[in-house]
């Protein structure tokens, strides 16, 4: 579809072209209940030149998602998010070469004593890959801090927490205890690791492309709302 409307204005939360209201995939307004989101979804608007590219405008998108796919059955959405909780990226360590293991620890248990702290429970971290279950009050209070957020807030949180496979990295980046940066680079040592040994290939380049955007237009979410 090619830009028809010439103004872009928020009206009581909702992004309007020329006074009519933008619809989200399922016809439903996009009704936004933050006014800095609003208006920075309303500036991708704006920026559109010739034809709409959803790719360039990611904020839309989530705000399209937490409209019609997380509000309808928000308790579903945060399930699903919620079972990355029992086998989150940063119970599993390196037990080699030291160096890798010492990353780990430095980006990842700052990371496990702040949830630790937060909602008081305990993380079973083992060496390796192989599954170790988590006590189940710690499965279960991780589920409720998801189940407690709104449709907005679990579109936001769901980039951050599938790009980087740490529900304790989300949530701390959605309550302020970890900045963007920082999570970012702890859900890709692993995978920075491998690339110093080895390089990286074309592909592997643009899936961590595509990922950061991912990331970023989830992070950049969080902190408008």
């Amino acid at each position: 579809m090619k830009r028809f409307w010439q103004d872009v204005a928020i009206e009581d939360g909702e992004v309007r072209l020329d006074g009519k209201p933008v619809r989200t995939p399922g016809r439903a307004p996009l009704a936004v209940p933050y006014p800095r989101l609003a208006e920075a979804i309303a500036d991708e608007w704006r920026a559109v030149e010739g034809e709409i590219d959803p790719r360039a405008m990611p904020l839309t998108g989530l705000a399209n998602a937490a409209i019609d796919r997380i509000a309808p059955d928000s308790a579903a959405f945060a399930a699903g998010l919620s079972r990355y909780g029992e086998s989150d990226l940063l119970y599993y360590r390196a037990d080699s070469p030291g160096e890798l293991v010492a990353r780990q620890r430095a980006a990842w248990d700052p990371l496990l004593d702040w949830a630790r702290r937060r909602y008081d429970v305990h993380f079973e971290v083992t060496a390796g890959v192989m599954h170790r279950p988590q006590p189940e009050a710690t499965v279960v209070r991780l589920a409720e801090a998801v189940a407690a957020r709104t449709a907005f807030e679990l579109a936001g949180l769901s980039p951050i927490v599938t790009v980087t496979g740490s529900l304790v990295a989300a949530l701390a980046l959605l309550e302020g205890a970890a900045d963007a940066g920082a999570v970012w680079r702890a859900g890709r040592i692993d995978d920075d690791w491998q690339a110093e040994q080895w390089g990286e290939d074309d592909l592997a380049v643009r899936t961590r492309d595509a990922h950061r955007a991912d990331f970023d237009a989830g992070a950049r979410f969080l902190s408008l709302l």
